[in-house]
């Protein structure tokens, strides 16, 4: 029998982890792994998995998913009476009975760990040689009955799963999933990790010799979905140390850690990881302390806050920042005071999520309790509750857009910063303000190149700031756009264009090479392209070193080179008409 497993990722770059264990160790069936994502045409995805003429089609299910899956398996079914169809993941583990009554296209449901329920059941399904009550984890149809066996112990060893990394195909354009552990030690009542007790590892050996695999494929990332990688520090510290010594250059491993668990012997020892090798993921939530005690959370934000600007501190790995909207008694005022406490640890990236009810959640369990009107459809996303009305919801659905536009890729840093400092009272503040323009203009309704979002931010700041500050907030912009695009600025940034001669010259001085040694060997013609320096009219790097409050009007040359190991600044004096020396 033809066995085809298959999911939707929620993005083309995303791959299922999931898929590729069940492969491995159903390794005898004859099997095909039939990879999607949710923007892909539905019907291209029945014709083609109809026409690969399999027996058997499984289905991975998650909540950005489930309604895509269900109506490719219900035209599968139409077209192929005899087709056996079966789900499995998070999105159908806790309801069985109620999507099985829904939806009589679905033959079996397996519910939590697959990799041994699902060989199993093509045991029973292929070889006829299990019977079908007897299998832990199973849901099935008998006549006209639901039948939900008895779950399924969680898998101890996980060793026992084989690798799918010596089999799989790579692309450098894709993220691979990776995980170390299953379970979680904390309790968070939005996470399904709550409803599965216990932690359990994979053995130090079996994930060094999985990392090597990994390491030789070619891919630029790899995503560690632990849901607490540091749960154990010296499991991770032994694992990161290997990865120092093994990763090739250029490529970047993505962890989800909790920050206020990691000591200071853990500081030190991330002191030393080269620049670019580690991503953190640190999911904060909220700082409001009955928010997160009825989350189910358990935060140091102290200490969280000490460490998050510590290894800020070092320079060397980005952070991403994690907030929920929606959480028990987080209202708008609240949502105030926590956004602007993660904004102010300075990570590279805050993310503001909204609140899912998930199936089998505990939070959901209370939604009377707390107000929580949510969306019936899958990913069961909140628009009310007893402290946040659907208009402030509808609010903070254009503050995410604009968090995410101006804040998250850097491009506007030095901007927000100086309009923060000078013109709001808080960073929360001042992105209200800006979601509320963008909104006014219908902004969020179209898409927009970089280039637009600096000259939608420009004309948003030309109605805040004072008359004798819209040149001054314009070579803000423009110092901000040549940090960030190897091209040189708009006419409205205000900034003056140099000589081509002068540039030569600039590139050629001996106090420019020693400062970008990487230039010493390098013809400057060559380098030229590479490099954009414009004329400015106040002193940007004072105003920077002053937290963005000394303003003084002065002729400065900054110029940026855009080079493939980073961006580098070249900060050039004007010491006489036509004569350039370097600060």
């Amino acid at each position: 029998m033809k066995i085809i497993l298959s999911t939707l990722n929620a993005k083309y770059i995303h791959s299922n982890l999931a898929i590729q264990y069940i492969k491995q160790y159903s390794k005898e069936f004859d099997i095909d792994i039939y990879e999607y994502n949710i923007n892909q045409e539905l019907d291209l995805i029945v014709r083609e998995i109809h026409s690969a003429k399999p027996n058997i089609v499984c289905f991975s299910t998650y909540i950005w998913n489930i309604n895509e899956t269900l109506e490719i398996c219900s035209k599968l079914k139409k077209v192929n009476k005899d087709l056996i169809i079966v789900l499995g993941g998070p999105e159908v583990s806790f309801t069985q009975n109620e999507i099985m009554l829904a939806n009589p296209f679905i033959d079996f449901i397996i519910e939590g760990e697959g990799e041994i329920t699902t060989d199993e059941l093509f045991n029973y399904l292929v070889k006829k040689n299990r019977v079908i009550e007897e299998i832990d984890g199973v849901t099935y149809r008998k006549e006209d009955e639901i039948i939900i066996n008895k779950p399924r112990p969680l898998i101890e060893n996980l060793d026992i799963i084989p690798t799918p990394f010596n089999d799989m195909e790579y692309s450098e354009n894709k993220i691979v999933y990776y995980e170390t552990s299953r379970g979680c030690p904390f309790n968070c009542q939005f996470c399904l990790s709550s409803t599965i007790k216990g932690l359990r590892f994979f053995s130090k050996e079996r994930v060094e010799s999985d990392l090597l695999i990994l390491m030789k494929s070619g891919i630029k990332q790899v995503k560690f979905v632990d849901r607490t990688f540091n749960a154990n520090q010296k499991y991770a510290m032994e694992l990161m140390t290997f990865i120092m010594e093994n990763a090739p250059k250029g490529m970047n491993f993505h962890f989800e850690v909790t920050a206020h668990l990691i000591t200071d012997e853990f500081l030190e020892f991330l002191k030393d990881v080269k620049k670019g090798l580690f991503q953190f993921e640190i999911g904060i939530q909220s700082s409001n302390p009955k928010t997160l005690q009825a989350s189910g959370r358990t935060t140091d934000l102290e200490k969280l806050s000490y460490v998050i600007k510590k290894v800020n501190s070092y320079g060397n790995i980005h952070q991403h920042l994690d907030l929920i909207i929606g959480l028990p008694y987080e209202g708008y005022d609240s949502f105030r005071e926590s956004f602007n406490f993660v904004y102010n640890l300075d990570g590279e990236k805050l993310q503001l999520g909204f609140l899912k009810l998930l199936k089998g959640s505990g939070l959901l369990q209370k939604a009377d309790m707390y107000g929580f009107v949510y969306a019936d459809e899958a990913p069961y996303e909140i628009m009310e509750t007893n402290d946040l009305n659907f208009d402030e919801i509808i609010a903070l659905k254009l503050l995410e857009d604009v968090v995410e536009k101006y804040h998250n890729e850097r491009y506007f840093y030095h901007t927000n910063k100086f309009m923060i400092a000078n013109y709001y009272e808080t960073p929360f503040d001042y992105f209200e303000a800006l979601s509320q323009f963008w909104g006014f203009n219908d902004y969020e309704k179209v898409a927009h190149s970089r280039n637009s979002l600096y000259a939608k931010l420009f004309e948003f700041a030309k109605h805040i700031v004072k008359p004798q500050q819209i040149g001054l907030i314009s070579e803000i912009l423009a110092f901000d756009f040549l940090s960030s695009n190897n091209q040189l600025p708009f006419d409205y940034m205000g900034t003056e264009r140099i000589p081509m001669a002068d540039i030569h010259d600039i590139l050629k001085r001996e106090e420019v090479l020693q400062e970008l040694d990487e230039l010493s060997e390098i013809p400057t013609k060559r380098v030229v392209p590479k490099v954009k320096i414009e004329k400015f009219h106040y002193d940007i790097e004072r105003l920077i070193e002053s937290n963005y409050l000394d303003i003084r009007d002065s002729i400065e040359i900054y110029g940026f080179l855009h080079l493939d190991q980073g961006i580098k600044q070249i900060s050039v004096e004007l010491q006489e008409e036509g004569r350039y020396g370097q600060n």
